[in-house]
């Protein structure tokens, strides 16, 4: 096998079918979200699925946004939904709106009660689900079903002058209450809704459904074909229909394709609201949230989410992906590309007893060792200087590498030194540490060959900047928050740990002045990236994702 051959998905081969029979001359996609909410990690799938099929055959795919249902939709969604899917790298042909198709949405339920293929109905909402049937029982005919075209003409018309109230009436196709496919028992296809619409206004009291207006606005639009996740499938023989009762020529081709599940998060947009509502998270892009500005600003890199979709693949059977995974592509991307820098979390002061008061020097460490072309950055050292307060240890247990007495380590780039005493206060804590440096060790290595396994990161008290860090971790503590067995409230899983607060962290100078989004690796200790809070005054940074992954040592 050749492992270098492009893998092919199903969606893919089918779509190379039809080229093959010349049923479409090009191939055009679109993602079509609905802007009543924030894009998921869930959405990152469908959009690397809709844009990369179009890029892969030098197609457009178009952004469309169903704006069907003027109670729910916002311009503030729009606008983060575009800001997201610019950020992930794509590029869109042109932006459009169901709305914009909303005269030939009703021309065409227009048309359809022409063919007598659509009738008005008096029913509740209640009452079409109860004559609805069920899986083993045929539905039953809505006594109005019969009605005759021009009635039903005339009160579709009288439906959209405003005649009647929201509910009072419906536009229901006719097709079989009998279908075993339940979405083909005369669904309804338009309602009334006196509800102002963000783009148009108050042209419109009469809307169309969702299963109504898709077909029309891809064949409206030229897209050929229409990729959509698994759950429409059954909804894929009301999609053709509409299209063949409405003669639409070379109409588009639906295809599924299994959605994203991934473990240790929520997508469900009203259990998310609870979570923004409630003030269980700081917002819809905080950073332990499952939402693309979320990750954004936790830092997950944009090439790293787009690398986790084509590795995941596309398939049509359901799957939970591990959230370990996703994080394994997070950490390999920042491997690759994060600056190095050093950051103390819990500062312990430590004093060279031997070094010049007063004297500063520069040493040099390698920016990204990954990238070994950009060489070094200069790091100021001198008298004292901060270390993580774990580095040392007074009684040290066996195995113990780090500073301690009678023991020597190695500052990062620096010098050895090696534990002098140490200072306390009233309660026996450890204030600072004193040591004395070998200043033929200068960068790191001792002139006699002596080996010292311990090497400390290091910040100069001199230049250091105080900082905030926040360390993130996974906002829900099982694998599944909203269906754990016993469990009726999801926010009962929540991580109480999934978020720790450190302040009076000290950073390098070059790391207080970066922008935010800016990533790095703290060494030893983790991903990092520059918060949208950050100022000059007091720099913040999110913990992006450890090392290594904590929850599988676990067992998690």
């Amino acid at each position: 096998m050749d492992e270098n051959k492009e893998a092919v998905s199903f969606i893919h081969a089918m779509i190379d079918e039809d080229l093959e029979k010349g049923v479409y001359p090009k191939v055009q996609t679109r993602f079509p979200p609905e802007p009543n909410g924030y894009l998921h990690v869930g959405h990152i799938k469908a959009i690397s699925i809709d844009f990369g099929t179009a890029e892969k055959y030098g197609g457009v795919c178009n952004l469309r946004f169903d704006d069907t249902n003027p109670t729910k939709e916002d311009v503030e969604y729009v606008e983060a939904i575009e800001e997201d899917i610019k950020w992930l790298g794509y590029d869109w042909g042109k932006v459009c709106f169901a709305s914009d198709y909303f005269d030939i949405m009703h021309q065409s339920a227009i048309r359809l009660i022409e063919k007598g293929k659509a009738f008005v109905c008096d029913l509740s909402a209640e009452e079409i689900r109860a004559t609805r049937g069920t899986l083993t029982e045929p539905g039953v005919n809505s006594p109005y079903r019969e009605r005759s075209i021009e009635e039903n003409l005339s009160l579709f018309r009288r439906m959209t002058a405003g005649e009647f109230k929201n509910g009072e009436k419906v536009l229901r196709a006719k097709i079989d209450m009998s279908s075993s496919n339940l979405n083909m028992r005369d669904p309804v296809i338009y309602r009334i809704l006196k509800e102002s619409h963000h783009r148009t206004g108050d042209k419109w009291c009469v809307y169309p459904m969702y299963d109504f207006a898709h077909p029309i606005s891809d064949a409206a639009e030229g897209v050929t074909h229409s990729l959509c996740t698994l759950e429409f499938e059954d909804h894929r023989p009301l999609y053709d229909w509409v299209l063949r009762e409405l003669d639409w020529p070379t109409p588009p081709r639906q295809i599924e394709f299994a959605r994203m599940n991934l473990s240790y998060t929520l997508t469900s947009k009203r259990k998310c609201l609870r979570l923004v509502n409630d003030r269980l998270v700081s917002g819809w892009d905080d950073p332990r949230m499952a939402t693309v500005s979320g990750m954004r600003r936790r830092g997950y890199p944009a090439a790293a989410l787009r690398e986790f979709c084509e590795k995941i693949g596309v398939s049509k059977a359901y799957s939970v992906i591990d959230y370990g995974f996703l994080e394994s592509c997070v950490r390999d991307n920042l491997n690759q590309n994060a600056d190095r820098a050093m950051a103390v979390l819990r500062p312990l002061k430590v004093i060279v007893d031997n070094y010049p008061e007063g004297k500063t020097e520069q040493m040099h460490v390698e920016i990204n060792p990954n990238q070994p072309e950009r060489g070094t950055r200069p790091v100021s050292f001198s008298r004292e200087l901060y270390i993580e307060a774990d580095d040392y240890c007074e009684e040290p247990p066996k195995g113990y590498f780090r500073l301690a007495p009678d023991k020597e380590v190695r500052l990062k780039g620096a010098y050895l030194v090696r534990f002098v005493s140490a200072e306390k206060d009233e309660a026996g804590n450890v204030t600072a540490v004193h040591v004395e440096y070998d200043p033929a060790s200068k960068g790191g290595n001792a002139p006699d060959g002596r080996k010292v396994k311990g090497t400390l990161h290091w910040v100069s008290a001199a230049d250091c900047v105080d900082a905030e860090i926040r360390l993130y971790d996974r906002l829900f503590n099982v694998e599944n928050p909203s269906n754990e067995a016993g469990v009726e409230d999801f926010t009962a899983n929540l991580n109480p740990d999934s978020l720790q607060l450190l302040t009076g962290c000290k950073v390098e100078p070059v790391v207080a002045a970066a922008k935010p989004l800016d990533t790095f690796q703290f060494m030893r200790q983790g991903y990092f990236c520059v918060d949208k809070e950050s100022t000059a005054q007091k720099p913040v940074f999110n913990r992006t994702v450890a090392l290594k992954d904590s929850w599988a040592k676990q067992g998690k």
